[in-house]
């Protein structure tokens, strides 16, 4: 039953992560064809559902949101915060038991 929890939360990690990146992406292809964007609550709120790597990805990849400060020490600070959870989630499933 745990392998089943660990097998979908790294679904589910892939999934957010790939959303996050692509939307960085498309928010940036909107910036330059002067269209309707997306919010910056809503690309932080994907990193911080999970998708913080993808959003870091989607910076450096399509250079997005590079001079924005909290972007740059936000999503490294999210994607620290979120490795600390699992790290503690991992000690937990580990040793706790």
């Amino acid at each position: 039953m745990r392998t089943y929890c660990i097998y979908g939360a790294l679904i589910y990690l892939a999934v957010i992560n790939i959303i996050a990146f692509f939307l960085y992406g498309i928010d940036k292809w909107k910036a330059r064809h002067d269209k309707w964007r997306v919010t910056e609550a809503r690309l932080l709120w994907i990193a911080v559902a999970g998708g913080s790597i993808g959003a870091l990805l989607g910076m450096k990849i399509w250079h997005h949101k590079t001079k924005h400060n909290k972007f740059r020490f936000g999503l490294p600070a999210i994607l620290i915060l979120q490795i600390a959870a699992i790290l503690a989630a991992l000690y937990c499933y580990y040793f706790v038991n």
